[in-house]
């Protein structure tokens, strides 16, 4: 094992117990993979956020061959999309955290955009998030959804499941699936509320100053 690989390992059992600690997953519930030169690591199935093994983290090839540690988690479909279809991918996040998932439970947001741009940091971090059809989990159907997309969202929400954010490496993937959490919590508290959305000029400026994910 290669000394980047064993740094990512640590990185991925690092921070999901950081958002294991603070509630952004619970029990088993959620899966999170880092791309490594020779394959893709991914936490196990039903192993919990809160106390991974680095060893044990599931290595698989580049085509989904398993290589090495304990089986893959069932939603690796997700992962791998992903990767095949969005140039730079490095790590993906996929969490059942409590808002989040509220907002893709529920029937009035836009498909197309369901968490609108309230603040600077989710347009920056983040992107237009689209919905996706509910699918039963671990279901291949659902990496067949995110190919469909062409590799132009970074963060989808799974209706009735949660959100999967990608990101440059495992940080940013995970800070990113912080900013999605924390922007629907703010979307459900305002519900009913009138609230000011920033413009499509805000927008723009945004995306050509800090890029667009």
């Amino acid at each position: 094992m290669s000394s980047k690989e064993r740094e990512v390992r640590e990185d991925i059992v690092r921070l999901s117990r950081s958002l294991y600690q603070r509630g952004f997953s619970v029990g088993s519930a959620g899966n999170i993979s880092a791309a490594v030169d020779d394959g893709i690591l991914i936490t196990p199935t039903n192993s919990c956020l809160g106390f991974l093994d680095p060893e044990r983290i599931s290595k698989i090839s580049h085509d989904g061959r398993h290589q090495s540690g304990d089986r893959a988690s069932k939603e690796v479909f997700l992962h791998k999309a992903f990767y095949e279809t969005r140039p730079g991918t490095g790590a993906v996040v996929h969490l059942h955290s409590t808002f989040a998932t509220a907002l893709s439970c529920l029937v009035d947001i836009d498909p197309d955009d369901c968490v609108p741009a309230l603040t600077p940091y989710v347009v920056m971090r983040v992107g237009k998030v689209k919905l996706l059809d509910y699918v039963r989990p671990g279901d291949e159907k659902a990496g067949d959804l995110i190919r469909a997309l062409g590799g132009k969202h970074a963060a989808v929400l799974l209706a009735n499941h949660g959100p999967v954010v990608t990101g440059k490496d495992i940080s940013s993937a995970v800070y990113a699936a912080e900013e999605l959490e924390e922007t629907a919590k703010l979307l459900v508290m305002l519900r009913g509320l009138p609230r000011r959305l920033l413009s499509d000029d805000n927008v723009a400026e945004l995306r050509s100053v800090f890029g667009e994910r």
